[in-house]
């Protein structure tokens, strides 16, 4: 069967570029061997996120007669129920994609695909029968799955990847979390909400070790008041599972020491899913685990394309989605910009949450960039004063020359909801006098974003 655009994998990347190609009028297949919705839908993004939002309500319970609120009764939780919920809301959502395409009538093939030479996809189903399907355009979309140490290997029982920490029988009585990145962070600040007992450990000198220095230090103040127990700059060196209790072994700056847990999270990273993709055959180009794809996702070989965790660029959902789009739409023939990697949101979802886009202070100093910043604590804040959540703050970065907006890091309650502004602001090229003057409402979180560039400048009111 001949289709105009065959997508290999149906993650947000892939599942996103198969929709926007049916409503530019291409007749769309979409191979996927796992769930439709890919990892972030269905092992990602969403379940974790309803996680979360079980530990947030159980801690708001816990802290119900703070709000003048009394509840009769201790406050408990059932974790397998917490879990279910979690899995019912990924199933859900994997439903609804699989409606978006009935809708755009969209045929979805099950199965391994394999790209081969001449516009072919060779697809290879459950029970090993093996079909071939021919188009114009080839994207792969496979995705990426989380990265075992060579001296840290996942047995789904005593040592975990992120699938088997969201589906675990039994709640943990201590973790031991390997990587304080975005899976880490949110993974401990799950468990340790529901009180288990949790160690993070960080190979490099802070947690969330991308974000500005400032929110690092301020989530590790966090974290640590909270009861979770932080080593940065250190390293897991062995972990020994012979016995009932893991012992891990931890060098940190001042000595080794020994960390004893029930289970243990690796968290450090994620590799590519390139395996048994074709590559070698139709002689498409790759370096250091990346697809080498041009502005337009165009790999060496014409009518193949990659998009997503494959290629270089940030590992993230709405990227993946971005990227599926302008590739289609170049495809079509349209007048697309490519995606400007400088202007990507990054989200972690603990609490407080971190959000931020573009330059950190370091990096804007190290690029030689003269620079005005503002900084407005949260504790200044109405809004932040009257939900009980007063941790953390705005910080904003500008060129001091031209005003640019160079950019912005966000920690505190519900701040992911609040980043897109600075997105859209940089996007734009709006100025701190255009956010000066754009009013912004009271009270409400987001005006901090207004107190920050107003601090940058010297001109802030309420600190």
């Amino acid at each position: 069967m001949n289709f105009d655009i065959i997508i290999i994998g149906s993650g947000p990347g892939g599942y996103v570029a198969g929709i926007r190609a049916s409503q530019l009028g291409f007749s769309v297949a979409m191979v996927e061997q796992a769930e439709v919705g890919g990892i972030c839908l269905n092992w990602g993004c969403i379940p974790t996120k309803a996680l979360l939002k079980s530990a947030q309500v159980y801690n708001y319970a816990k802290h119900a007669a703070e709000y003048g609120i009394t509840l009769t009764g201790d406050v408990a939780f059932d974790f397998q129920t917490i879990v279910r919920r979690s899995r019912d809301v990924a199933e859900n959502m994997s439903k609804g994609v699989q409606f978006l395409f009935r809708k755009n009538k969209i045929e979805v093939i099950k199965g391994h695909g394999k790209i081969l030479p001449g516009g072919k996809v060779e697809v290879t189903g459950g029970e090993g029968q093996i079909s071939v399907y021919e188009a114009r355009h080839i994207i792969l979309a496979t995705g990426s799955r989380a990265r075992e140490l060579p001296n840290l290997k996942i047995d789904g029982k005593k040592i975990i990847g992120y699938r088997q920490a969201m589906t675990l029988e039994k709640q943990p009585q201590s973790l031991v979390v390997i990587g304080s990145g975005a899976i880490g962070s949110e993974f401990a600040h799950f468990y340790n909400t529901l009180g288990t007992k949790v160690t993070l450990v960080e190979m490099l000198p802070n947690v969330v070790p991308v974000e500005d220095e400032d929110v690092s230090k301020q989530l590790e103040r966090s974290f640590k008041k909270s009861g979770m127990k932080v080593y940065t700059a250190s390293v897991v060196e062995s972990v020994d599972t012979s016995g009932e209790i893991c012992k891990v072994s931890i060098k940190t700056p001042k000595n080794v020491e020994v960390v004893e847990a029930e289970v243990v999270l690796s968290a450090v990273g994620v590799s590519t899913n390139l395996e048994n993709l074709g590559l070698e055959e139709t002689g498409i180009l790759t370096e250091r685990g990346k697809v080498l794809v041009d502005e337009y996702y165009r790999t060496n070989q014409e009518g193949y394309y990659a998009i997503g965790d494959i290629v270089k660029g940030p590992a993230l959902a709405h990227v993946a989605s971005r990227e599926g789009i302008v590739c289609v739409e170049k495809i079509a023939g349209k007048d697309v910009a490519p995606v400007d990697y400088s202007n990507i949101p990054g989200c972690t979802y603990t609490h407080p949450e971190v959000a931020s886009v573009g330059y950190t202070e370091k990096a804007a100093i190290e690029a030689g960039l003269t620079i005005k910043t503002g900084k407005f604590p949260f504790t200044a804040s109405g809004k932040a004063n009257s939900s009980g959540f007063r941790d953390g703050f705005i910080k904003v970065i500008f060129d001091a020359d031209s005003g640019k907006w160079l950019g912005a890091h966000f920690i505190g309650e519900n701040v992911t909801e609040m980043i897109a502004e600075v997105v859209v602001a940089r996007n734009i090229g709006a100025t701190a006098h255009d956010i000066l003057t754009a009013v912004h409402p009271h009270p409400t979180m987001s005006e901090a974003v207004m107190e920050a560039v107003a601090a940058a400048y010297g001109e802030v009111i309420h600190i």
